[in-house]
């Protein structure tokens, strides 16, 4: 065991993006055991679009919650592979609107075997005595509705020798 470990709960955000990382790199390896090129971080992108086919920068950085930058990051990425495309919205001239391509849709259809491949896979990791993704869902929705930031100032607050 090493010192991350053996932190215990003060090492959780660590840890998270170490399983997650981990999850990228297999990932991106099951990928391309199938032949298809493709970067795992494009995937909440590519799943939004493939369920609500257009969408603006800022629906698709809500629908995934990330920031406004890190979305158009992605977004220049997957455009750039010609796996999305954008228009200009009639209404609002400024907006962008974005749809996956032929290839992006085509994208997706290949995907889809090695999608059902990693929900059984994640089911067997995740589905245990204390299912994982209950357990994030749980952590998230709290977080809602006190962020940690805010937790900690309120008990320094109330515990000013902290």
């Amino acid at each position: 065991m090493n010192i991350i470990d053996e932190s215990g709960i003060l090492a959780l955000s660590t840890r998270l993006q170490r399983l997650s990382e981990q999850l990228r790199k297999d990932g991106a390896l099951l990928y391309k055991s199938f032949d298809i090129d493709f970067e795992p971080k494009w995937f909440p992108v590519m799943l939004t679009l493939h369920h609500k086919e257009i969408l603006s920068v800022v629906e698709i950085a809500n629908e995934i919650g990330y920031t406004h930058p890190s979305t158009i990051s992605l977004l220049k990425e997957l455009e750039k592979q010609k796996l999305i495309r954008s228009k200009k919205d009639k209404v609002d001239e400024r907006k962008r609107l974005l749809m996956l391509t032929t290839k992006g849709k085509e994208l997706i259809i290949r995907m889809q075997p090695v999608w059902d491949l990693m929900i059984t896979v994640l089911q067997e990791i995740a589905d245990n005595e204390h299912n994982l993704l209950t357990a994030i869902q749980q952590a998230e929705d709290t977080l809602k509705n006190q962020s940690f930031l805010q937790r900690a100032m309120q008990l320094k607050q109330q515990n000013p020798s902290s």
